[in-house]
């Protein structure tokens, strides 16, 4: 048994609080809010984002970070990828200097493009030995209803990701160890972009076929950002790189397809946020900083730089299915 902190309980947070906890360790969970934190305690359940699931009476949650933070063997940054570095210079006195960080959000910051790896070594001052990824096709409501599934645990320390791999193994939830983190963590970040388009050919009312041509190529983009930020192409094809992809892109589930499908059935990005419970998805935030990194090591992305031009350049989604369509001819 491990001592686990989990810092968020938004959907996700949540759920991995829950899944640590199933796993038999001592997990605490911390909320910003704290009528929320009270409810936790008291109800054991999250009304704002998992009403029907109960969850572990063994699981605390408090919304003092100190406390939730003190003594944790596993610190779980479980917040938005563009207020990690807030969020993680307000926790970082409170951290131990063993302790292992585990990053579950997926993005690039915007200015810096870093990866959240590279944001909470550059804020905590962890070595990257100490940091890990999670990642896969993890659709936070599923697995907090036990239904099967799979994850990866990245680290450059193969002994750290063995460490965490173990504390977070439940009959649910099976996890598998990687060393790529590189790898792990554009798969994350750049599906929900890919995610995103694939959500607007469903609201332009397209089929299948058009998924899995969104699908296949988005993943051969997401490939060659990939390598030429030294991760290896293999990734791309497991639970981190395909695996996470094919769920974000065809789960109703998925708040990125969501968001797309709102704008594929014609609205703004304001009203699109409505169906997203007033959350703009990460993949309209992280289509700028990814554009701007492929376009940085000159690798082509055209789904992605037509999500960014649909997004923040006003490009109608006609336009876009227009020039995605007119490229010109290559081989595969």
């Amino acid at each position: 048994m491990v001592n686990v902190s989990v810092m968020g309980a938004g959907s996700w947070g949540t759920t991995l609080a829950k899944v640590f906890a199933d796993a038999g360790n001592s997990v605490t969970l911390w909320a910003r809010r704290p009528q929320l934190a009270q409810t936790l305690k008291t109800e054991h359940r999250n009304n704002d984002y998992l009403p029907d699931i109960l969850l572990p009476s063994s699981l605390h949650a408090t919304a003092d970070a100190a406390e939730a933070l003190t003594g944790a063997d596993i610190v779980v940054p479980a917040v938005p990828s563009q207020t990690m570095r807030d969020n993680l210079s307000a926790w970082r006195d409170y951290i131990s200097e063993d302790a292992s960080l585990l990053s579950i959000s997926k993005g690039v910051e915007k200015g810096t493009f870093l990866r959240m790896s590279e944001v909470i070594a550059e804020v905590s001052g962890a070595s990257k030995d100490r940091i890990a990824v999670l990642s896969g096709p993890n659709l936070a409501k599923e697995i907090a209803q036990e239904q099967p599934a799979a994850t990866v645990i990245a680290c450059r320390d193969e002994n750290r990701a063995k460490f965490i791999q173990a504390a977070c193994a439940t009959p649910y939830l099976r996890p598998y160890t990687n060393t790529d983190v590189v790898g792990c963590e554009l798969g994350g970040a750049c599906k929900n972009v890919i995610a995103l388009a694939c959500g607007v050919a469903s609201g332009k009312g397209l089929g299948n076929n058009t998924t899995a041509s969104l699908i296949t190529r988005g993943l051969a983009e997401i490939t060659r950002l990939g390598v030429a930020l030294g991760a290896q192409s293999r990734t791309f094809a497991g639970l981190a790189g395909l695996g996470d992809l094919v769920a974000t892109c065809s789960s109703t589930l998925s708040r990125n397809r969501t968001f797309g499908a709102r704008l594929g059935e014609g609205a703004s990005l304001e009203e699109a946020k409505e169906a997203t419970h007033g959350q703009v998805a990460e993949g309209v935030i992280s289509s700028a900083s990814i554009s701007e990194l492929a376009q940085r090591h000159d690798v082509e992305m055209p789904i992605t730089q037509a999500v960014y031009a649909v997004c923040h350049h006003g490009l109608s989604v006609d336009q876009m299915v227009t020039e995605l369509m007119g490229r010109s001819k290559k081989s595969e």
